[in-house]
């Protein structure tokens, strides 16, 4: 369990939270939520110990084993695959590499060199009691997408997308008490966080977890905990079941303060026409005392801000959109895309899913002309405009001037109001539309990018891994955008709830450089993929 007494947070004269009290209990599985800002990292930085000036208490017992999520992919570089995952378990992790410079260099005639292996022996027994954490590791690594003939190479040869794997399987592998888990779905593909859903819904002591994707917290947690008005309100059920509570709470308030004024201008009339009034002026006093009594409550503005995501074809396409033929694509002698044909006609919509690796950013590359196939050809319809969003944005959204300048240099042409208004969109304000691009961060940026591609106003949208960085506001904005326009649509994305809300097509790259392409919602696919139908 963890308790939490009097939480009051404030940086400078901004009071981030204040007056929390909680009791976060054994066998729940907390999902902590609110806008960008709104504090949910330094609040789970406060519960587990990263973060110590604060005003208030947090307790967790001491008996307790607390698991916390490594941000720093690059922290264990030296280590050994295997070992970064043991380390998750300090203790184990020492005692078991104090045996082995024992082994190796130890005198045995030495009765405190015996002493010692004892000792250590004690405490692998304990951390350990069926000798089993190298089975245990190699099962974790494998179930992570890690093969075991890799287990033994170093951190320092796998990329950060492994890395991170990597992370997640070092806190998950000691199976601890308390588990704080920052964005654990960034940089998994769609079938590492199917296998993590599944690992957590497991999980029988307390955890905390931050997310932005919409269907791992309906899959994974059993309540929410939602940063908003510099409180922090707990209620029971998932994401879903939040949304529909807090829309109900927040228009039942509104109601009542609508009766409430409706109540006080009564009383207030009553008062002004009869205090005067010798004959009626106790009834007078009566109704003051109880206008006197009656409170309105303020309905606080929510931190929470939904961005206007709107996209409109300029001009209208003719009978072809895209069609690749026979493209094949090698780094060196890895051979990533295998003759891949297809066809995409006007109007439609598809996401574009697969392992990490398996080509999808090289393929949107290839539809993009940015890189040119080993072989195969690219066709694009002759009244296609395409609009891409790139997966990495920081090399496009760079340099000295404001946002608006940024936008308006694409087209300097285009109207001052038009280009304020879609920074507004995308809930960019009067005073933050003039900062420095340079000092914006990842979410703003994919925010802008989206900016940029409401002005283009292309028929043919193309998206590698838009959802990433944005909250949840953001993404669902996106997804009904997505939705709602007229012309097509190619998607990369992990997130399944934005795949849900607007793809009627699924390409899936394979690791063997083959595809499936099923025409049907990702929900079908799914199902379908579950039941070895594709």
């Amino acid at each position: 369990m963890v308790t939490v007494q009097n939480l009051i947070m404030r940086y400078g004269n901004r009071v981030l939270f204040q007056d929390i009290n909680l009791k976060l209990d054994r066998h729940k599985r907390y999902g902590l939520i609110g806008a960008n800002g709104a504090g949910k990292t330094t609040f789970l930085k406060i519960l587990s110990g990263q973060i110590n000036e604060y005003e208030g208490e947090v307790i967790i017992p001491k008996t307790n084993k607390v698991g916390i999520l490594e941000q720093n992919q690059y922290a264990y570089e030296d280590f050994t695959i295997a070992d970064a995952v043991l380390y998750g378990n300090k203790r184990l992790y020492d005692a078991i590499k104090e045996k082995e410079v024992i082994y190796a260099t130890g005198d045995f005639e030495d009765d405190t060199v015996n002493d010692r292996l004892a000792e250590l022996e004690t405490i692998c027994v304990e951390e350990d009691p069926t000798y089993e954490y190298d089975v245990n590791i190699a099962k974790i690594l494998e179930n992570v997408g890690i093969p075991a003939s890799h287990h033994n190479e170093l951190m320092s040869t796998l990329d950060s997308a492994d890395k991170f794997k990597v992370l997640l399987a070092q806190v998950l592998y000691p199976r601890p008490d308390v588990l704080f888990l920052d964005e654990p779905t960034n940089n998994l593909d769609i079938e590492t966080i199917s296998w993590l859903e599944h690992e957590l819904q497991r999980h029988e002591g307390t955890m905390v977890v931050i997310s932005h994707d919409r269907h791992f917290l309906n899959a994974v947690v059993t309540n929410i905990l939602d940063v908003d008005y510099q409180k922090i309100r707990e209620f029971a059920g998932n994401y879903d079941d939040w949304y529909i509570a807090a829309n109900v709470i927040a228009k039942q308030q509104e109601l009542n303060n609508a009766k409430k004024e409706k109540e006080k201008e009564q009383l207030e009339a009553f008062v002004r026409r009869f205090s005067a009034n010798a004959s009626k002026a106790k009834q007078a006093t009566s109704r003051q005392k109880q206008l006197d009594k009656l409170v309105i409550d303020d309905i606080k503005p929510s931190s929470r801000r939904d961005p206007s995501v709107v996209f409109k074809a300029k001009r209208v396409m003719g009978d072809e959109a895209l069609q690749i033929t026979g493209v094949n694509h090698s780094y060196g002698d890895n051979e990533v895309l295998k003759n891949i044909t297809l066809k995409f006609e006007p109007g439609e919509k598809v996401a574009l899913i697969g392992g990490n690796g398996v080509g999808k950013t090289t393929l949107l590359k290839i539809f993009m002309e940015e890189i040119k196939p080993t072989s195969g050809e690219i066709h694009w319809g002759a009244t296609i405009e395409n609009s891409y969003f790139p997966q990495d944005t920081a090399d496009i959204i760079k340099g000295d001037g404001t946002l608006y300048d940024w936008l308006r240099g694409f087209d300097p042409k285009r109207d001052i109001s038009e280009i304020r208004n879609c920074l507004g969109r995308m809930l960019f304000s009067g005073e933050e539309q003039e900062k420095s691009v340079v000092s914006i961060s990842g979410g703003e940026k994919h925010r802008m990018m989206l900016s940029k591609m409401m002005l283009e106003g292309g028929n043919f949208l193309v998206l590698d891994e838009p959802s990433n960085h944005l909250d949840l506001e953001a993404i669902v904005a996106l997804g009904e955008a997505l939705y709602n326009f007229k012309g097509n649509v190619i998607c990369v994305s992990h997130d399944r709830e934005l795949l849900d809300a607007f793809a009627g097509r699924i390409i899936e790259l394979r690791e063997d450089g083959s595809y499936i392409d099923f025409k049907g919602s990702y929900e079908e696919f799914a199902k379908a993929k579950e039941k070895g139908e594709i």
